[in-house]
């Protein structure tokens, strides 16, 4: 089935429902530091590298289904939780604008929980009601990712919509890896790279074809006051901190010991052992993200790698939503022959 992507970034999503069987054939993204990533990774899918403000609905390929994440930056309990009054918050309203046209069977958008607080409390309600009235039953649903066989705990909420012809709601699958002894922990991530990392040139610069594997690589530089205020070490046996979109906030490598407590909002690193402590690379973010080692992200600043793999959907998260509404929507098909046959 033919899909249209929205503030694509990476693709984390389309890779997920490419495992699902679904085909992206037309994606959105207006940041210029992901498109070298996205075209050499999606080859066969048509990039447009306008902003979704300027794009009219009869520009968009008709397609089965439409994805995206709007940016989440507004709506973050760790930003600057503006919401709708922020314009990226706004973006929203034009993925509506292009579904209510377009159609398509069904739509998924994702973003962080934060939306669900109660600040944001009547831009849902609002959100939801235009769904409605665009013709879709809705279902909103919060997720761990790890949860689902991600390494990683990554809450973020899912809105999930079928056409309302379709007759049916989506329900999101039952978790897979729900207890403690089911995760993935970091050692089975990412244990075997733990050898061939290397720091940044000059702190962010990319050390490009010298890493032995691709983008492997780490900021380096100074931590800040709020990154020194709780513990950022994971152990081998965890799964990983959120993978976040800022370098520098990315979780310190589980070779060092976790950061002793010094007082209310002050950690430190364990005397001794302080060269141990480091940032996750890139390519060990990715692995967390659950994005395949032959995913390789083109940037001349880690700063913009650490920023695409932190936006996007874990990839095999968004297989499992996929692999379900792929199901579903057979089952209509099957439903509608036997319906013509009787």
């Amino acid at each position: 089935m033919k899909l249209v992507s929205f503030f694509s970034g990476a693709g984390g999503l389309d890779l997920g429902f490419k495992k699902a069987g679904f085909n992206t054939v037309w994606a959105n993204e207006y940041d210029k530091d992901i498109w070298e990533t996205f075209e050499k990774n999606h080859t066969h899918t048509v990039l447009d590298r306008r902003s979704i403000t300027d794009i009219t609905s009869d520009e968009v390929p008709d397609c089965d289904g439409i994805i995206g994440g709007p940016p989440c930056q507004s709506w973050s309990a760790g930003g600057a939780l503006r919401g709708i009054d922020d314009k990226r918050g706004k973006l929203f309203y034009d993925f509506i604008r292009i579904l209510k046209d377009k159609q398509p069977l069904f739509f998924l958008a994702e973003n962080v929980a934060g939306m669900l607080l109660e600040r944001h409390k009547f831009s849902m309600e609002n959100f939801k009601n235009l769904f409605g009235e665009c013709g879709y039953e809705l279902s909103v649903t919060p997720v761990n990712a790890s949860d689902y066989g991600v390494p990683q705990d990554r809450k973020r909420i899912f809105f999930v919509g079928y056409r309302k012809d379709l007759g049916m709601k989506f329900k999101f699958p039952e978790p897979t890896t729900k207890n403690a002894s089911e995760k993935k922990p970091l050692h089975q991530t990412i244990g075997d790279l733990k050898d061939t990392a290397i720091p940044a040139i000059k702190k962010d610069f990319t050390n490009g074809s010298d890493c032995l594997v691709p983008n492997h690589e780490y900021m380096t530089g100074d931590f800040s006051s709020i990154y020194m205020s709780r513990n950022r070490v994971r152990g081998w046996d965890d799964v990983s901190f959120t993978i976040q979109a800022g370098g520098r906030h990315a979780p310190l490598h589980p070779q060092a010991p976790k950061m002793p407590f010094v007082a209310t909002n002050v950690r430190e690193f364990a005397k001794g052992s302080e060269k141990l402590y480091r940032r996750l690379t890139v390519r060990e973010c990715a692995r967390v993200q659950t994005f395949p080692d032959d995913f390789i992200l083109h940037y001349k600043k880690l700063t913009a790698g650490y920023k695409m793999i932190g936006n996007a959907v874990p990839v095999d998260l968004a297989a499992v939503i996929a692999t379900q509404i792929a199901a579903d929507l057979k089952a209509v098909t099957e439903r509608k022959k036997d319906t013509k046959v009787a």
